[in-house]
Parts: structure tokens; C-alpha cells; sequence
């Protein structure tokens, strides 16, 4: 089940790995919510699910209002075609995104591919004051296979924030065109438990997520997909375990094992790495989650690298306050951040 605290729901999947919840029905029920005359915006990376892409087209039969921006990447054949039977015939590894996005496209949903000449890498949704994002690419993979996170967030400012991020997706203002055209961040309430989402490169996630190391007294544990020594988020990590923080962490097993891997630099630090994903069946350790002295957790789409801070386009959602004084509030962020370290506990007792 779902870890619900207020209007936060957070889904830690996939159950074909042992995890607590399915990451395909709480995307496939957030669209199935889509009424008539409502605006459903989908921004994500790619979609090759059939479960979710035959969601979409029935929330758009239904009247709903559909927009969709996905990365062109995926829509690509092999490669140039050899001639014009091959070009009119395509084949590859992606053929299943091109079949969807066209039976998306003939449903008379609005669908856009991207403009970025880098990585659009975003995986949110928009449903009136409610928002869907995490770890999560529309996927069969993503969601049956990769470990990944889906968080849902009920609030109305949290929601126009996302709004304002899709309406420059939809002006083409991608990557570094969309700096400098945002206001900062700004952290609101939902139910008392502080949010803060930011977009990169808008806002700088990088830098923010090193502010939270920094602000650490106890324990840091995180789970991420690509972590390159490229990010300051490796020496900020460092630098708290050298005064005395406990810092563990779960990677990517083929990730990790890249040169430019931050893998290396941390254990030779001292901090604790497992690495997990491709052996058994399981696919890739996906998340992109940090939890900080079991009361403030971070979730989204942002790889710890250069490119997802200076030139894709993603998101984070930071979730509590570390030195909040309302023993109420703390309870209840401190039961999001205790079930993101659980989940990475998990990662590295099954898999580590």
C-alpha cells in the first residue's frame, strides 16, 4: 500500500521486485480521474506501455483535454533508412513508442515531441490542483521492471508550479532556453508538511539538494540511477561524512561502473555503496530519492550529473523540513523520509 501522509501519496514500486505498490496503477488511475472538459498535461520522457497509452486515449474519448509532450528520441528509427521501403517500414527497438504515440496522436490528443537537443526527462502529470511525478517513465520497463518511485501531491500551488513548467515545455523553451525565465522556487504548504519542487535547469536542483546536505545532523541515504562525479552533490556528500554524518547509498550497478562514476571517489571516502539492478531478472536501480535525518526526502526525475543540472530538462520535489518544530509535522514527514530509507534499505538487503 501506499505511504499517504495528507494530500502525499507515495508509491514504491514495482511489486514484480518485492516492493510495497504497483507504479503502473497510480498513473493509470491519476488519468482515469480525468473528467470531461478537464486539462490532463503530460510531460514524460517517453511512453511504450500500452496500459497507460490506451489510459490516455480513453480519458481523450471521454472529453478529456489531452496534451503531451514526449522526447523525440524515442520516436527515431535505427538510424536514416537505406531506402524508402525501410523509411515506410520501420523497424528497432522503439517501434512500440511510434505505434502508441500515433494511436495517441489519432485519438485528437494535442501530442508534441520535444525541441532539446538534450535529454527531455521529465515524468510528470497535471490534473487540475493534483500533480503525478517520480522516478517513473511511462514505460513497461519502467513500471514492471526498474526500481522507481511515483509520488502524487493534491495542492493547488504546488500543481501552478507545474502548470507554469509545462506552459514553457509547450512555448519550446527547453534545457538552458528556460533560464532565466522562471521565478525562483518557492516553498509552499500542502497540509502543513513544506514542499518545494524545482525544475532544472531553471532552479538549479543541484544546488539545492546540496543545501539539504549541508543542513544534515544525523543520516543520509539515498538511491540513485546515474550519480557522476561531474556533481557537487558527491563532494557534498563527502564533506558531511567527514563531520560525522552517517552516509549510505544505493547505485546502479552499470552506472556505477562508468569512469566518470562518483562510485569510487565515495567509498574511497568511507561512505557505504552497494550497487544492484541488471542481475535476476531486475532491471535498472532508477530512483532518483535522498533521505535526510529520516524527516526530509527528495523525489523526482533528476539525475546527480551535469547534464540533468546545466541542460535537461527535470524535476525535484523536496518534502520537509529539517528543523521543523511542530512535533505533528515532523511525524509526518518523518513517515514519507522513514519509507524512502526503508525502500533503500530494501534495494541493498535484496539486491546491495
Amino acid at each position: 500500500m501506499p505511504i499517504t501522509v495528507g494530500n502525499i501519496e507515495l508509491h514504491m514500486g514495482p511489486q514484480e521486485h518485492g516492493a510495497a505498490d504497483s507504479l503502473v496503477a497510480p498513473i493509470v488511475d491519476f488519468i482515469g480521474r480525468a473528467k470531461s472538459r478537464q486539462n490532463l498535461m503530460i510531460a514524460v520522457q517517453e511512453v511504450d506501455n500500452k496500459q497507460i497509452a490506451d489510459a490516455i486515449i480513453k480519458a481523450r474519448l471521454r472529453g478529456v483535454n489531452v496534451d503531451l509532450v514526449v522526447e523525440q528520441s524515442y520516436l527515431l528509427g535505427k538510424g536514416r533508412p537505406d531506402s524508402l521501403d525501410e523509411a515506410y517500414e520501420p523497424d528497432g527497438p522503439h517501434e512500440i513508442n511510434r505505434n502508441l504515440f500515433n494511436a495517441i496522436l489519432r485519438s485528437t490528443a494535442d501530442v508534441k515531441i520535444d525541441f532539446n537537443p538534450n535529454i527531455f526527462h521529465q515524468k510528470f502529470m497535471i490534473l487540475g490542483n493534483s500533480v503525478l511525478t517520480g522516478s517513473t517513465n511511462f514505460t513497461t520497463t519502467g513500471v514492471t521492471k526498474n526500481l522507481n518511485h511515483v509520488i502524487v501531491i493534491h495542492d493547488a500551488k504546488v500543481a501552478n508550479a507545474f502548470k507554469n513548467e509545462f506552459s514553457e515545455i509547450k512555448k519550446g523553451r527547453f534545457g538552458r532556453e528556460s533560464i532565466g525565465r522562471d521565478d525562483s522556487p518557492r516553498e509552499v504548504s500542502v497540509a502543513g508538511i513544506r514542499v518545494k519542487p524545482c525544475f532544472a535547469p531553471d532552479h538549479g536542483p543541484e544546488m539545492e539538494i546540496m543545501k539539504q546536505i549541508l543542513k544534515a545532523q544525523k543520516r543520509i541515504d539515498f538511491a540513485a540511477f546515474t550519480f557522476a562525479q561531474s556533481s557537487g552533490i558527491d563532494d557534498a556528500l563527502i564533506a558531511a561524512h567527514a563531520r560525522g554524518i552517517a552516509v549510505r547509498g544505493v547505485l546502479d550497478r552499470r552506472q556505477a561502473n562508468q569512469t566518470w562514476a562518483a562510485k569510487d571517489a565515495l567509498k574511497n571516502a568511507g561512505i557505504e555503496i552497494a550497487v544492484a539492478g541488471g542481475t535476476g531478472g531486475l532491471g535498472k536501480v532508477h530512483h532518483k530519492m535522498m533521505a535526510i535525518d529520516d524527516q526530509l526526502s527528495i523525489f523526482g526525475s533528476f539525475n546527480y550529473t551535469k547534464p540533468a543540472n546545466r541542460s535537461n530538462d527535470e524535476n525535484i520535489v523536496i518534502v520537509g523540513e529539517l528543523f521543523e518544530t511542530d512535533q505533528a509535522i515532523r511525524k509526518a514527514q518523518g513517515k514519507l523520509a522513514k519509507a524512502a530509507r526503508k525502500e533503500i534499505d530494501r534495494i541493498i538487503d535484496d539486491f546491495g
